[in-house]
């Protein structure tokens, strides 16, 4: 490994470990005593998007929980760089939201979508709704009727252009590029999935009662799955796909599910964006979700480019010895958890070994090409149901995309069994 990638190794160890999460949360306290303003909750609106139907509920559950104020902001839908396939986007939060609302008792979003002029009343609405004290109950009300097809409560009417670029602006000094996102002294937390973390920070710093993570990773007892089919999609290069390797591994096994394993290259080698904004933000959360789940993460050597290409040249020959998810698990604990750098055959053999297969014949097959038509074929999969990020998965029919879902999987075999 070169000295540069040794010192962005070290960096990584410095800005995921848990006493720098600490400390920073400890700073923006000393800052907001100082400055002498209340405790105060971000919450950032999308009114297209159906995920923030979800979050605007939640947020009235969270400002009746916590002693906070709410400060809201509406903002712009995404740029293409942060959704560069908006309708498929779309398709997946939709079903996503409706799981989510089923799972936490919420109103889900209803067919048919609202109309464009729908969703300009509503932000017109909501506007007019930013500074005051009852957002939370008013825009829940008027989130309702906009996703249940009902018509739209009577009221005042602002122009939203000067509060979206505003909240755009907020948004991005906050660290995230998604509406449904709450923020809080420097830390970012989207939609369900994440407000477990802001509801023990508000409990730690006493302005409410300590409760635990809205949805588990999954539970006893597991469903049998025998004769089920699910596809996993995931990238060396994805932190996310590392974090649920081993978790989905094991969940094949206890339900003995069959796991088809599919590997595809990383959105930045397919041509897609990966914005700054977004790749920071990442980092962080896979840092704290590692820390929620035990799971060694941090020393990280970037495999993009080089790395990728060479663990991947090596994946028909783990498969033939019958080695590949060991392979794989061993790849990218090697590039997230051990600094191994792939792109050096000290770091690339380590990994070998570590998966249990010999290097002096899997060095011979490092540039080889072949298996570019394996990967091209997963990707064109990926697309075909629907996805294009992962991690992701298929299963009885069904598209699922995300690390912190395997409760989803958990549910979708147990309806099928």
């Amino acid at each position: 490994m070169s000295i540069k990638n040794k010192l962005k190794t070290q960096a990584a160890v410095v800005l995921t470990s848990e006493g720098l999460h600490v400390a920073r949360q400890r700073i923006a306290e000393v800052r907001r005593r100082l400055s002498g303003k209340p405790y105060t909750v971000q919450y950032f609106h999308d009114v297209a998007d159906p995920y923030c139907h979800l979050s605007l509920q939640l947020l009235l559950e969270l400002q009746n929980k916590f002693d906070v104020q709410i400060e809201p902001h509406l903002i712009s839908r995404p740029a293409s760089d942060i959704q560069p396939l908006p309708t498929e986007y779309w398709q997946n939060s939709w079903a996503d939201t409706v799981r989510w609302a089923r799972r936490l008792g919420l109103a889900a979003p209803q067919q048919p979508a609202p109309s464009d002029a729908d969703f300009a009343q509503a932000e017109r609405r909501l506007a007019a709704l930013l500074g005051d004290q009852d957002f939370a109950s008013k825009a829940r009300q008027i989130s309702t009727a906009l996703w249940s097809g009902l018509d739209i409560p009577e009221g005042a009417h602002s122009d939203p252009n000067v509060a979206r670029r505003a909240g755009d602006q907020a948004l991005a000094a906050a660290g995230h590029y998604l509406g449904g996102s709450f923020a809080y002294g420097g830390e970012c937390y989207w939609g369900p999935d994440r407000l477990g973390y802001l509801d023990g920070r508000l409990a730690t710093l006493g302005l409410g009662p300590s409760h635990p993570p809205i949805v588990p990773d999954y539970s006893e007892p597991f469903p049998d799955a025998t004769g089920q089919e699910l596809e996993f999609f995931f990238s060396f290069r994805s932190p996310y796909s590392y974090l649920a390797f081993d978790r989905v591994r094991d969940l094949a096994t206890r339900t003995n599910a069959r796991l088809i394993l599919r590997p595809v290259l990383p959105m930045l080698m397919r041509g897609l964006p990966v914005p700054k904004a977004k790749s920071s933000y990442i980092l962080g959360d896979c840092a704290r979700e590692a820390r929620r789940l035990a799971i060694p993460f941090g020393r990280i050597s970037d495999p993009l480019g080089a790395g990728i290409e060479r663990g991947y040249a090596l994946l028909d020959y783990a498969e033939a010895e019958g080695r590949l998810p060991e392979y794989c698990a061993a790849f990218m604990t090697g590039a997230w958890a051990q600094g191994l750098d792939a792109s050096t055959d000290t770091g690339l053999a380590e990994v070998v070994r570590q998966a249990g297969l010999e290097w002096q014949t899997a060095k011979t097959l490092i540039g080889t090409s072949d298996w570019r038509a394996r990967v091209e074929a997963n990707q064109e999969r990926l697309l075909q149901i629907g996805l294009w990020g992962v991690p992701s998965f298929h299963l009885n029919g069904q598209s699922v995309w995300g690390q912190d879902r395997l409760w989803v999987l958990q549910d979708l075999i147990r309806a099928q069994a």
